[in-house]
Formats: structure tokens, sequence, C-alpha cells
């Protein structure tokens, strides 16, 4: 294992201390959050069970011993735990790397605290260095590229990639996010657009961070 896996290890076993003694957690998609999906599989019959963000958590929740649940069967999601692209200290995000950005933010949505995962690498001062995932309806793949042009940005497919709902991933390269939650919602109102991989409306409300130094747990103000 490198150094930079060995951080993200160690902030997602980090993250089992915000879980509840008891209930159901959502569970995001990535690298870190695979490293915390194999905490909780050590301890699977503290949770009833598990939202996923993606079919490949859904399967490694599975793998783990850990029921996995349709969010539409659940009243209420105390804690939602993933990973990031990038993040900042204000805990904005971009996140979407995985593909599975839409399913993300419906999980982070409902859940009642949305805790952040992530290596030292992954914090910036300001997002835009890792290109914007955008999830798109097939057909509208034209349109919302030449819409990110308008914005400064340089679209490109992701090629040979479908979400697990079936769309297409435009990732935007060099735009400038010095709003992003103003930019999010410019976004999301492009015909076409199912979403993209701003989470700046709907933050991380805890951020946790493996540091050669130790952990860095920052709460959002």
């Amino acid at each position: 294992m490198n150094a930079a896996d060995n951080l993200k290890r160690a902030a997602a076993e980090a993250a089992i201390a915000h879980l509840p003694e008891a209930g159901i957690v959502g569970v995001g998609t990535g690298s870190t959050a695979n490293f915390f999906i194999e905490a909780l599989g050590r301890m699977a019959q503290r949770f009833a069970g598990a939202v996923a963000s993606s079919e490949a958590t859904a399967h490694r929740l599975r793998a783990v011993g850990i029921e996995v649940l349709d969010l539409n069967s659940i009243d209420e999601l105390l804690v939602y735990v993933d990973g990031a692209d990038e993040v900042t200290r204000r805990m904005h995000m971009t996140k979407g790397g995985g593909g599975a950005l839409t399913r993300e933010k419906i999980v982070a949505q409902v859940a009642r605290k949305f805790v952040c995962i992530a290596d030292a690498s992954k914090l910036v001062e300001t997002l835009g260095r890792f290109p914007l995932p955008v999830e798109v309806i097939p057909m509208a793949q034209g349109l919302v590229a030449r819409e990110m042009v308008k914005l400064g940005g340089a679209p490109k497919l992701r090629e040979g990639f479908v979400t697990d709902n079936r769309n297409i991933i435009l990732d935007v390269h060099g735009l400038d996010i010095a709003n992003p939650a103003e930019l999010e919602a410019g976004i999301n109102q492009i015909p076409g657009v199912v979403a993209c991989g701003l989470f700046a409306r709907r933050a991380a409300d805890v951020l946790i961070l493996g540091t050669a130094q130790g952990v860095e747990t920052i709460v959002a103000a």
C-alpha cells in the first residue's frame, strides 16, 4: 500500500467515530470510500444496513456482510460518508471522478450529516484543478458541451463510460470556480444536465483529512 492509500485509510477509519451506534449509514463511491467499507465490514453487526451511492458500492457492501437498502424504503439517514476529488476548508467539493455524482448528491441531500473523508492531497484553496464531471442525458451532449464552453470550460466526453443511470459524463477542464454554489446552480439549470459534480449547495458538515502528521478533523462553522 502506498503513502496516499495509508492516508485514505486513516481518514476512512476515523469516520467510524461519527456513526450512530445503530441505524443506517449512507456510503459513497471511490477509493477512499472503499477503505471505509472495509472498516464497516469489521463491525457489520452494529448497523441495520446501508444506502449505497452506486452499484459498485452496493456490491462491496454486500461482500462484507452489510445489507443494502433502497433509499426510498427508509425514513431517516443520519450520516453519509464519502470521499472527494477536491475539497476546500469551506467544505465545498468536486466529486464524480468515479461517475456516481448524481446518486451521491441524492444520498447526501437526504442525510442529516455529511462526512467527507480524504487524503491531504485533495485539499485545495480553490476548486478547479480537477476537471468538473457533469452527468448528461446522451441526446443533450452537444448542447451541454457548448454551454460549458460559454462558461469558460473545455468539455471532454468520458470515453467508454456510462453511469449507473445510463447517462454519459462530460469532464469539464479549465473552469474558474470562484463561486461554487453559483456555478453549481447555473450548470444544473442547463437542459439535459442531470447533475454536476460541484457539492457546494449541499456541502460537507465534517471533513476528515488523512495527513502525514495524523488525522485532521474540520467541522463546518
